[in-house]
């Protein structure tokens, strides 16, 4: 399968070198230059467990792409997703088939604008990767994807993105319900990659506090009352049981989730596509969503502080 991955950071890397590995047709795509110069001239660097693999890779700017794909798996940040589908609409003119797997609510919208809606497959996954450099992985822990197409009775073709993903050692499974699937991974989003960054911590040291379980009840629990005001599907014990399931090493516990990540290096964190979108929603809806809007305003506050505009 020819496949894209626009939005190659630390996750899309991740997926692509597994993807090529599976023997599929991988081109990196990203708008971070150094980055893809990296890997144009040295290969990918992985590291894990800390051995490091250099892995050949096909990686180009957006604007240097002239190929056409079968699948075009998106990880773009949420609040650069526009900009991305704009630069790939000669690809995109080509009818492949979308995969968003990019955290956040409120990518789908933002996706028809340029993609026919029978064209898209919505999905969230709970693997981990963080990116150590231009050019540079480090990738620990093992996870899933949930995935449906947004117009079912339309989309002929999952089960053969089900079987290559999973070909892959992805561990793909067909979602009943997206939307659902999608707040369900915004929820433990908005939990660990939140409260980790504010804290300066890890997934595991996260878990290992006292009062981990409160700090997320403040937090879900407003998902929950929002969720249920807009027809959404919402449990706010299972994504608990889903965070804690994250704490193990050999899970997500080593990881640093992406926000702890792009505040390090000074980009713009997604707040406003987590806990953001939780508590304009409540807004809107008459829900009150005090602790979503707090961190919210923590967030951007740590934001301003590092002179990230």
């Amino acid at each position: 399968m020819k496949i894209a991955i626009a939005g190659a950071g630390a996750m899309g890397s991740r997926f692509g070198v597994k993807l090529q590995q599976a023997g599929n047709a991988v081109t990196l795509i990203d708008n971070w230059a150094d980055h893809v110069r990296a890997i144009q001239t040295n290969g990918l660097v992985v590291t894990k467990d800390g051995h490091d693999t250099v892995i050949p890779m096909t990686a180009a700017l957006p604007q240097d792409v002239h190929d056409t794909f079968d699948l075009i798996i998106l990880f773009t940040k949420a609040m650069q997703m526009d900009h991305m589908l704009q630069e790939l609409k000669a690809q995109l003119g080509n009818q492949p088939a979308v995969l968003v797997l990019a955290n956040g609510i409120g990518n789908v919208e933002t996706i028809e604008r340029y993609v026919p809606k029978q064209n898209i497959v919505a999905g969230t996954t709970v693997w981990s990767s963080s990116l150590t450099g231009p050019g540079h992985i480090t990738v620990t822990g093992s996870g899933s994807i949930s995935l449906q197409a947004i117009v079912p009775d339309q989309f002929g073709d999952l089960d053969h993105i089900v079987e290559t993903l999973n070909g892959a050692g992805l561990k793909a499974s067909p979602a009943p319900d997206v939307l659902a699937a999608i707040w369900k991974k915004a929820g433990l989003n908005s939990v660990l990659n939140t409260y980790c960054t504010l804290f300066d911590c890890n997934i595991a040291e996260f878990g290992a506090l006292p009062n981990w379980r409160e700090l997320t009840a403040g937090v879900l629990d407003e998902f929950q009352a929002v969720a249920t005001a807009a027809n959404v599907a919402f449990d706010a014990q299972a994504d608990t049981d889903l965070i804690a399931a994250q704490f193990a090493p050999d899970k997500n516990g080593e990881h640093y989730p992406s926000m702890h990540q792009d505040m390090a290096n000074r980009r713009p964190t997604e707040i406003d596509f987590l806990n953001g979108y939780v508590a304009q929603l409540g807004q809107k809806l008459a829900v009150p969503a005090p602790n979503n809007a707090l961190l919210t305003q923590l967030i951007h506050s740590q934001e301003a502080l590092h002179g990230i505009a």
